[in-house]
């Protein structure tokens, strides 16, 4: 996960016309899915994100500008002001249900919201800021790198779809990964970044890191994760890198030999973008019941595999479930992830049965 793109759209709540631009602070009473409550104030000018961190309260963010879409929320009573972000953060059809990105929200009055997460994702105090070595710099495909990290603090526990912030000495700049790896107790952290020409952490990977360098890591951040329903079937799709949060997820159902059946669907542009083959043939042959399936969407002549998009064999799969709709684990650009809401919204998949995280180029 990586959010990069400049803010393009705003849109609004209005006020009532009786109460124009009404002075704050307002109070701000957020709801996450397990029923619990966040209630704060929020002076003028601050948005909710940054009213909950003044309360001491870190909720799940990352741009913080409104361009990846961390901090998405519905608004479920008051008035309220959106500023600028990103048309792919918040698309024009969440806005209509009043979704929201919290970041970008200013309340004009009493305010209340629910949150898509449990109040465990939030974090009281901050969010943790560790040092780490780069322990591995390994190229996986022309423009994806594996990246390998060892945390002096060998506490690695978080939770697999979380990501980390990652931060070059000397700098200020962030960029977010989520890890591909499991927690675990000797402080080890793997990524897969997609290097994007002149991105900050892409031009570091591609040209000057080397083991040994060091860097920090805030974090573990973020709601994107797997949720407990019982024995539902879970099924993943990944674009590109977006494999990375997936693949922790089902290496955690493979270490805890959870029983829900489980499929993953991976697509790609090219055959020379295939990467995370061996990783995925592992979890196979430890988690019974788990299939996985690669496409590639412009194939080369040296590939004899299934073409097109993930979106598809997950359209013509969905039906064979016979009712039982599967909980959904999407991670991928934008226009993957728009594609795999399509056809299970046409399959008849329950909303609250579909957990996303779309990324944005860096």
């Amino acid at each position: 996960m990586s959010p990069t793109e400049a803010p393009n759209a705003a849109g609004s709540r209005p006020a009532p016309e009786s109460n124009p631009g009404a002075a704050g602070p307002h109070p701000v009473t957020l709801t996450t899915s397990d029923g619990g409550l966040l209630t704060f104030d929020c002076a003028p000018g601050l948005s909710v994100l940054e009213a909950a961190a003044e309360a001491g309260a870190a909720l799940p963010a990352s741009c913080r500008q409104g361009t990846c879409g961390s901090c998405h929320a519905s608004v479920t009573g008051g008035a309220y002001e959106l500023g600028p972000h990103s048309e792919q953060a918040l698309p024009a059809r969440d806005r209509e249900r009043d979704g929201v990105l919290l970041c970008r929200t200013f309340p004009r009055g009493p305010l209340t919201a629910a949150l898509p997460y449990e109040r465990s994702r939030i974090l009281y105090g901050g969010v943790p800021v560790r040092e780490a070595t780069v322990t591995a710099v390994e190229p996986l495909a022309p423009e994806t790198v594996r990246l390998e990290l060892r945390l002096d603090d060998p506490d690695c526990q978080f939770d697999p779809g979380q990501f980390m912030e990652l931060r070059l000495p000397g700098s200020e700049v962030k960029r977010a990964y989520s890890p591909a790896n499991t927690g675990n107790w000797e402080g080890r952290l793997e990524f897969y970044v997609r290097l994007r020409e002149g991105g900050h952490f892409s031009s570091y990977l591609a040209h000057r890191a080397r083991p040994g360098d060091r860097l920090t890591v805030h974090g573990p951040q973020g709601a994107f994760g797997l949720h407990e329903t019982g024995l539902r079937p879970r099924w993943f799709v990944a674009g590109g890198t977006g494999l990375a949060p997936l693949l922790a997820m089902v290496r955690r159902m493979a270490e805890w030999q959870e029983p829900q059946p489980a499929r993953l669907f991976l697509g790609v542009n090219e055959s020379q973008d295939v990467f995370g083959l061996d990783e995925l043939a592992a979890v196979a042959a430890e988690l019974p019941g788990f299939r996985y399936e690669v496409r590639v969407w412009r194939p080369g002549p040296g590939w004899s595999g299934p073409t097109g998009t993930p979106a598809e064999p997950l359209a013509a799969a969905l039906p064979e479930l016979a009712g039982t709709a599967p909980d959904l684990y999407v991670c991928g650009p934008p226009p993957m992830v728009d594609a795999v809401l399509r056809a299970a919204t046409t399959a008849g998949v329950p909303p609250e049965q579909i957990h996303r995280e779309r990324f944005l180029a860096t």
